[in-house]
């Protein structure tokens, strides 16, 4: 059986857990990071509480213990749930990362799922499918599609704001609880819950004349391979349409919001590389941060035959 990374097995440790967690929702991050610590010293292969103490630890600006946490962390747990590789790599104390990790990312919007769209729309004017159904009409006016893939669904409201354009609609994302969620809007033909590579890889060539991807790339570093089999999946002349949070120069990062950032110059070349050409290029906020709104960019991109590209 698998060991849940979030349990600790032991209901005194989990009783000191708790404690820290007031303690560090309280801003004492000293009594948290020794209560973490209790907990630990009964339940030592305890991913998450490793974890809440890196934090703590960070916090505290004591790098060195707060790295040790993660890494630890990691080895209780090297599916990476917590997203130890993340911190570590923010830190310096780890090479960059090409993209978060599944269990991660799963494991974030199946909390996120029962609050998601209330807290998309009310705090974070949230605006991706919009945008992206906006530029869609703009790059091909009046074009429908016979059948379209939404990568990172979530909960569906991209495939709610294309479904009249669509005549068979796929949903896919990591996320089982924002599959559930997307169930229950009742727009999408098929949902499946599985990486989005994962699952293009597993279609037949031309599946597709429609991709779109809103606010799920920002968990990828590196789009090259994505791209790659997202031009397999998708009918010549189709369409990968998606949202992307930009940051200067050249190449990609990760934040400190846990998502990555890409910039315009890399996009284009990834895209290039996969035989994608551009149709569209926005500028545009689909979220704010803090406050502000995320620099980002809506694009819209046509996949080409390589003869046609020469």
């Amino acid at each position: 059986m698998t060991r849940d990374p979030l349990a600790s097995g032991d209901l005194i440790a989990e009783r000191r857990f708790t404690y820290a967690k007031a303690a560090a929702e309280e801003g004492d991050w000293r009594a948290a990071a020794e209560l973490f610590e209790q907990a630990l010293e009964r339940a030592p292969r305890w991913a998450a509480a490793w974890f809440a103490l890196g934090e703590a630890r960070e916090k505290l600006r004591e790098l060195d213990a707060a790295a040790q946490a993660f890494r630890m962390s990691l080895a209780a747990d090297p599916a990476d749930a917590q997203g130890a590789a993340a911190w570590l790599a923010l830190m310096g104390r780890a090479d960059a990362l090409r993209a978060l990790s599944q269990a991660y990312v799963a494991r974030l919007f199946d909390d996120y799922a029962p609050r998601f769209d209330a807290h998309l729309t009310e705090n974070l004017g949230y605006r991706a499918p919009a945008l992206i159904a906006d530029a869609l009409g703009a790059a091909t006016p009046g074009r429908g599609f016979a059948s379209a893939l939404d990568l990172g669904c979530g909960t569906g409201l991209m495939g709610e704001a294309l479904r009249g354009r669509i005549d068979h609609l796929t949903g896919v994302d990591l996320s089982a609880g924002m599959i559930a969620k997307a169930r229950e809007r009742g727009v999408y033909d098929r949902l499946v819950v599985v990486d989005a590579a994962a699952m293009l890889g597993s279609e037949p060539p031309g599946a597709f004349d429609l991709i779109v991807a809103a606010d799920s790339l920002v968990y990828i570093g590196d789009l090259a391979p994505l791209f790659g089999v997202a031009v397999t999946a998708l009918a010549s002349e189709g369409l990968f349409a998606f949202s992307i949070e930009t940051c200067e120069g050249d190449g990609f990062e990760l934040e400190a919001t846990m998502r990555f950032a890409h910039s315009r110059s890399y996009v284009e070349a990834a895209a290039r590389e996969a035989d994608l050409r551009p149709l569209l290029i926005r500028s545009a906020s689909t979220r704010r941060e803090a406050g502000s709104d995320a620099p980002g960019l809506i694009c819209v991109f046509e996949r080409i035959e390589r003869q046609a590209r020469a």
